[in-house]
């Protein structure tokens, strides 16, 4: 679970980074870029998503527990 957890933090940070790049290169009228930009922002957002879908699916299945503190402490 955390070398999943880990890669897909990694794809976030490259999405990210790639979102930038192509911010930077392109220009006022740089269609392509822009769409680029766009999609690497959506792959940030649907990889995040799935992240936060698979920890709460792994702690349902009991694969991980929640711990820290307690309610009513």
């Amino acid at each position: 679970m955390t070398t999943l957890v880990a890669f897909a933090f990694v794809a976030i940070i490259a999405s990210l980074a790639a979102a930038l790049f192509f911010m930077l290169r392109g220009g006022k009228d740089n269609e392509a870029g822009n769409k680029r930009m766009a999609w690497a922002l959506t792959l940030r957002i649907g990889v995040s998503v799935l992240v936060f879908l698979l920890i709460l699916l792994a702690w349902k299945l009991g694969y991980i527990q929640p711990h820290g503190i307690r309610p009513g402490q």
